[in-house]
């Protein structure tokens, strides 16, 4: 597989190459997502048994969950070049078309936050993706026509936090939609040791479970915790990852053993105290902790809301009982304030 670069996807260049050394690069080496292996690797097989290119496949799920590196791993698996982009970097209509019409039988393309498209570019990929052709508008105003180019033909692969947001004209010509979960424990763990593996960094089982635990059921953010762990445990300890390094780093870094870290406790003291449990509204919550309201909506709330440390309502965010328990104060009335979910 010819590798075009891969995004950084809100990185920092130098966590973004950290992270790319440990992504696996056949499924084999994935780790966890059984059932979607599976499938993923009968659409890939059955394509390779017929010489044909792969079907259009759209990846959806929370951020950091392996969405870019299947991605990859299918066009290794195709032996496919793999050319990757993302919708916010596609502004114009004639950005796409130059990537399209450069693109050889074969090649698999990945745009990844796909649902942030600009209209008029997602609509030069419905015919892209069916008919595998090319409208392109020639001149301006009353002498302005159409010419339609042929395309090699190629591989769709798109991924998203928001399929909601995905316009059901786009969503509907892809041959499949694939949903990645969070990951248990166990796979955690697991993706842990690979990587301390890939690093040569020592570390103990014990080690390995804490990190796990504590990494939100994402394995971006088990190997980002593996690497602070690391870094302390080569300046203030032994170098070797064993419970007691691991807990002490994780506390250093403030990241507590429910896997919160200072911006999750921010929310959620924000909610408590300065709201009074709630409701309060996203923007509201947003400005208060200091962060963009997409950021607090994608890459906080979830977890808070899967944990069970808020819910939602038509007014707003409220703050449940388990949310005043591990802030350490007493809930109004003995539990959460009520509202109706959404």
């Amino acid at each position: 597989m010819r590798d075009e670069g891969i995004l950084t996807g809100g990185l920092e260049p130098e966590e973004e190459t950290f992270d790319a050394g440990l992504r696996p690069r056949r499924m084999e080496e994935f780790v966890g997502q059984a059932e979607l292996k599976e499938r993923l690797a009968i659409l890939t097989e059955a394509a390779r048994g017929r010489g044909e290119s792969l079907d259009h496949v759209l990846f959806s799920g929370p951020p950091g969950l392996g969405k870019t590196t299947l991605a990859g791993i299918m066009a290794a698996e195709m032996d496919a070049r793999f050319r990757v982009t993302s919708g916010p970097a596609l502004e114009r209509a004639g950005d796409l078309a130059a990537i399209l019409s450069n693109l050889d039988r074969g090649d698999v393309l990945f745009i990844d936050e796909i649902h942030r498209l600009p209209k008029t570019v997602e609509e030069v990929l419905y015919t892209a993706m069916e008919d595998f052709q090319l409208d392109i508008v020639v001149g301006k105003g009353p002498a302005a026509h159409s010419i339609r180019l042929d395309l090699a033909e190629f591989s769709l692969l798109g991924a998203t936090t928001r399929v909601g947001r995905v316009s059901p004209p786009l969503r509907d010509r892809f041959g499949y939609v694939a949903r990645i979960d969070y990951y248990d424990a166990a796979d955690l763990e697991q993706i842990v040791r690979r990587s301390a593996g890939i690093l040569d960094v020592p570390i103990h089982e014990e080690g390995s479970h804490i990190i796990a635990t504590r990494s939100r059921g994402t394995p971006r953010i088990a190997n980002r915790l593996l690497r602070r762990v690391r870094d302390y445990a080569t300046v203030r300890a032994s170098g070797i990852v064993d419970a007691d390094t691991a807990h002490t780093a994780l506390r250093v870094f403030e990241v507590d053993d429910r896997g919160l870290d200072k911006v999750d406790r921010a929310i959620l003291q924000a909610i408590v105290v300065k709201f009074g449990g709630g409701p309060v509204g996203l923007s509201t919550l947003a400005i208060a902790v200091g962060e963009e309201t997409e950021t607090v909506e994608d890459a906080y709330e979830p977890f808070l809301l899967q944990e069970g440390f808020i819910q939602r309502t038509p007014r707003g965010r409220i703050a449940t009982a388990q949310a005043y328990r591990h802030l350490g104060l007493e809930a109004p009335g003995g539990g959460s304030q009520q509202g109706t979910l959404i």
